[in-house]
């Protein structure tokens, strides 16, 4: 089973791919970049993007039945790893213990030329 998950609550997809798929044990959610999804507007700043990139992230998992304490495996893409301790901050106000395993990394280039994406897996 493979079920497509979407919500106006998070920017929608800017290509051939969707907001999250729930596999029905799994919901898997494709980056978040920190646009809002009302406005289209991009905050300035690392805090201010990952915050954003997460609460895009919380609205994929809640269209899903779901919280941020479903999830079990992040990725954080970002865009020069000098950002890693300010976007870390606002990651762990997002997540409650035990926190998921992550990986960071930093990337040439990120879609519109944000500083921070986020993508997670969540388990039922």
């Amino acid at each position: 089973m493979k079920k497509a998950i979407a919500t106006t609550a998070a920017p929608g997809a800017i290509g051939p791919y969707s907001q999250a798929i729930d596999t029905g044990s799994f919901v898997f959610v494709s980056g978040q970049i920190p646009v809002d999804p009302e406005t289209g507007e991009i905050p300035e700043g690392i805090s201010a993007q990952a915050a954003r990139s997460l609460k895009n992230l919380k609205a994929i998992l809640e269209a899903a039945g779901l919280t941020t304490d479903n999830v079990v495996k992040t990725t954080v893409f970002l865009a020069d790893m000098a950002h890693f301790a300010l976007m870390n901050e606002q990651y762990a106000m997002a997540f409650n213990e035990p926190f998921p395993a992550r990986s960071a990394v930093a990337v040439k280039d990120l879609p519109k030329g944000v500083l921070v994406e986020i993508e997670a897996i969540a388990v039922r």
